[in-house]
């Protein structure tokens, strides 16, 4: 018999039951976030500005909608969404009865679109006392009002290796889990202390954050986790590539075995003769060979296409 007493397994899962949050963000960052609010059991409700007169086509007047209708639809599956102009006064109407039964509000416009709005901190604080405020913002402090993108915040933090784009949206994602941390933190501090917090979340330092191992060094390609370790490394094989991964000793030593090589010693897999052994053995297989001595010795690797 369950103890009455203790949340179900179903409660212990959602830690935002009940928990009521308004989102007025657009793009990427603030619907991803807003998702995984609603995954952790949050009742989500997002406004959305009137779509452009003349589009009937587009669906949302979020830009993300234009960008990818599939990724739009995915960010918003379950998520109520309501057309609101909050330039007008039946809006503001709307938003004010709204945000006045809303726990946490989330935004990511600029600072000063919000002042215009009405929805600057301090006035929020005065007028509803219970509501906390998560704010998603391109930089902290005085460079809010800036505007940029993820791909300028990640190549302020030396994230941008030469001409490539990075291979996803790095600092709006991460952005987006401060985001969903924050609303986290915004909810323990209503429930402990029984006050209402402001918090902002700036893009450009979620890329900071993951910008980390790099300012350590350790991805730089003198060191261990930049390609200095022939167990840690992409290399070329017969029909693809392989994204290998053997760096603890064990692992290493059991590549070696495979690859018919000496057991390494202290250093070795740092060697440019060990480099170039390892890179003939994974260049004379093919990825589904590859595939099976990984599963057989238990490495760490996966294949990629080419």
């Amino acid at each position: 018999m369950s103890d009455p007493d203790l949340p179900s397994a179903s409660a212990r899962g959602k830690p935002l039951r009940g928990v009521r949050v308004l989102s007025l963000a657009l793009n990427l960052p603030g619907p991803a976030a807003l998702l995984r609010l609603q995954n952790m059991g949050a009742r989500c409700l997002k406004f959305e500005p009137p779509a452009p007169a003349g589009a009937p086509a587009i669906s949302s007047a979020d830009p993300m909608s234009q960008y990818s209708a599939s990724a739009y639809a995915s960010l918003h599956q379950g998520i109520k969404r309501v057309e609101v102009d909050l330039k007008s006064q039946r809006g503001q109407t709307r938003l004010q009865r709204e945000l006045a039964r809303t726990d946490v509000l989330l935004t990511s416009f600029r600072p000063a679109a919000l002042a215009r709005l009405g929805l600057a901190p301090q006035a929020l604080r005065q007028r509803y006392p219970a509501l906390s405020v998560v704010a998603i913002v391109g930089a902290p402090g005085a460079r809010a009002n800036q505007p940029g993108h993820d791909l300028t915040y990640l190549a302020q933090a030396d994230l941008v290796p030469g001409l490539d784009l990075p291979a996803t949206l790095f600092s709006d994602m991460a952005g987006a889990l401060l985001a969903s941390e924050a609303v986290l933190q915004a909810v323990l501090r209503q429930k402990t202390r029984g006050k209402n917090s402001f918090h902002q979340v700036a893009l450009s330092a979620a890329a900071d954050w993951l910008a980390l191992p790099r300012r350590w060094g350790l991805t730089l390609s003198h060191n261990i986790l930049g390609g200095a370790h022939a167990g840690y490394r992409v290399y070329p094989c017969q029909d693809g590539r392989v994204a290998l991964a053997a760096l603890e000793p064990h692992f290493a030593a059991a590549l070696c075995a495979v690859a018919g090589l000496p057991a390494p010693a202290a250093k070795a897999m740092w060697q440019a003769d060990m480099h170039t052994a390892v890179a003939a053995f994974l260049a004379s297989k093919t990825r589904q060979q590859i595939d099976a001595l990984a599963a057989r010795h238990d490495l760490p690797l996966h294949v990629l296409p080419a």
